[in-house]
């Protein structure tokens, strides 16, 4: 197999879609979490599951249909139901995210608060939080105003790689970059504005971002995703992409779409235009060359599938 040996270049929703389809390696299996303690409201954008003291933990989030006031929950599975974590914090932020670095549980998501110069409008940020264990998260990181889809993973040698997603005259509706740092303690708002963007990846009318980042065997990263996109109605359409990630050269692996909304269970949208919606939250890998895709469905609803693992083949020292 040939790995980042060529350039790689621009790719649309639906080249990537037509591929998918005509690849004829369907994801499968698809089942909905159900969720409970939260006043019938949604739980959506959920994380992976992962490990919190013995137990298996997801976080998601929670808001109710009409509105997008979130809350980042944290729940363990009891009898088939999530239910909250006794004792876990519940965090006023959108779209959990979760990653291991130095032996500490990072958990990022969305904070929204007034536009600092639109009166009625929202502004956003990317806020991080850290701790030994979840009960014990602190604060410690605040990116910069009007910036989702910051995402981190630790590397071979202990530094920390940092993908960023700028919007506006840098990044458009939405493009991928990545910065080495050396640690947390090294992350700061000018760092992450300084972080060079990967080499041509989304269209300049759809737009995505980093979801998830999985140190792979050799040094290389393998990165879940999302790429979106408008129709001429106006409604929106995400779907969930990889590509493997080489830190050291920069390199990829082209884009590639690993599921579409017809995979998954039917079920509700939080507005109409958001029916076609699958939103990246994590993977779990089983060794076995399978994995399990966490996602959102939608705007309204959690859902896990499973698919063909896209990064054991890359499992090796890089080149």
């Amino acid at each position: 197999m040939t790995y980042f040996s060529e350039k790689t270049s621009v790719q649309k929703c639906d080249a990537l879609l037509e591929q998918y389809r005509s690849a004829g390696e369907r994801a499968g299996g698809a089942q909905k979490l159900n969720f409970g303690g939260v006043d019938g409201k949604d739980v959506y954008n959920i994380a992976a599951p992962f490990q919190d003291g013995g137990e298996t933990i997801i976080a998601g989030r929670v808001e109710s249909r009409d509105s997008e006031n979130s809350d980042i929950v944290f729940f363990t599975e009891r009898g088939g139901v999530w239910l909250p974590l006794e004792g876990a914090p519940v965090l006023r932020l959108q779209d959990p995210f979760h990653a291991t670095i130095g032996g500490l549980h990072v958990l990022g998501g969305v904070e929204t608060f007034p536009h600092p110069e639109q009166p009625g409008k929202l502004m956003w940020r990317t806020v991080l939080y850290r701790g030994q264990r979840i009960a014990e998260l602190e604060r410690f990181f605040e990116g910069p105003d009007g910036m989702k889809d910051i995402r981190l993973v630790e590397l071979n040698d202990g530094s920390v790689g940092v993908f960023t997603r700028p919007q506006g005259e840098k990044g458009g509706r939405g493009k991928i970059g990545f910065i080495r740092i050396g640690s947390l303690d090294e992350l700061t708002v000018q760092a992450i504005e300084d972080a060079p963007l990967l080499e041509a990846h989304f269209d300049d009318e759809e737009w995505g971002g980093a979801n998830e980042a999985h140190l792979l065997d050799g040094g290389l990263v393998g990165v879940l995703g999302h790429i979106a996109r408008f129709d001429e109605q106006g409604n929106r359409h995400y779907y969930p992409i990889v590509f493997v990630y080489h830190p050291e050269t920069g390199g990829r692996t082209p884009l590639k779409i690993i599921a579409e909304r017809a995979d998954f269970a039917p079920g509700p949208s939080k507005r109409p235009d958001l029916a076609d919606v699958v939103f990246s939250g994590g993977l779990i890998r089983h060794g076995d060359g399978t994995a399990t895709l966490y996602a959102g469905i939608g705007d309204a609803e959690a859902q896990r599938i499973e698919i063909r693992d896209p990064f054991a083949a890359y499992e090796r020292k890089p080149e």
